[in-house]
């Protein structure tokens, strides 16, 4: 199978200075992927040099065996933050059929409104969001917004589908939800998901492979290969211990960095 993702000894960061280094990882079709590392450790410099808009310092990273670039319509990514003005009366349906047909605006007719209608209602089907199709996109919860922005981001039938926090301010149960959703999703699709996260718990039961950045270094494998004492240990110079609860929760200890994975 040939990989979708190919990293080998790259290296990242800004005016030269490095913020990581030596990554050697791939990523195969439809594989999922959780992206973990603290606040500032280089988790989003990742998606810009996969979206083409950094330049490595050094090593080669490949998407289908080219080079990154911007604008690659292979490639959908939902940035941490949107922020939807509470004056914006944009229904849900509307806001992902713009995905759908680019930069159309206003009224269809005929065959051509009722194509573009049934896309947009497909596809929020996908994501268990046929009931939020009516209602404006700023009188949605947070859980549902997400929804409806992940919607748009598939529309395109991309290959690879970059998540920038996606969890974020959600609670547990939604976090586990839209976990769900888009893992089946990524199943289904054959689509490869790469999601930056702070909590691995919401990930364990579905992820395929963990890239883990920290103290400038990286680590890629399996969760029961990365997620481990030794190995994030090594990661960040200083003991590291990985606990499990009774209900099979993670927490990482050892540093005011990892306090960030509890």
């Amino acid at each position: 199978m040939t990989d979708l993702v190919k990293a080998e000894k790259l290296s990242a960061g800004y005016n030269n200075k490095a913020i990581w280094h030596d990554a050697t990882f791939s990523i195969e079709p439809g594989e999922f992927v959780g992206l973990l590392g603290a606040n500032g450790a280089g988790k989003t410099t990742l998606f810009r040099l996969l979206l083409g808009l950094e330049k490595p310092l050094s090593g080669n990273l490949e998407i289908l065996g080219e080079a990154p670039k911007r604008g690659n319509p292979k490639i959908s990514y939902i940035p941490q933050r949107r922020i939807i003005d509470s004056e914006t009366r944009i229904q849900a349906l509307e806001y992902v059929r713009l995905g759908t047909f680019g930069n159309k605006w206003g009224f269809a007719f005929g065959a051509t409104a009722h194509h573009e209608r049934k896309a947009a209602i497909d596809i929020l089907k996908l994501v268990d969001a046929t009931d939020l199709a009516y209602r404006p996109l700023s009188e949605l919860s947070g859980g549902e917004q997400q929804r409806i922005f992940l919607a748009q981001a598939l529309v395109g039938k991309p290959d690879l589908l970059l998540l920038d926090e996606p969890l974020a301010n959600l609670d547990i149960r939604r976090e586990v939800q839209l976990v769900s959703i888009i893992n089946r999703i990524a199943r289904a699709e054959k689509l490869s998901v790469i999601l930056i996260a702070h909590d691995i718990n919401p990930l364990l039961p579905v992820v395929d492979r963990i890239i883990y950045i920290a103290n400038g270094k990286v680590a890629a494998g399996k969760p029961s290969e990365i997620v481990t004492n030794q190995k994030l240990s090594e990661l960040y110079d200083a003991p590291i211990e990985v606990l499990r609860d009774s209900r099979g929760r993670l927490a990482v200890l050892g540093t005011e960095e990892a306090i960030h994975h509890e």
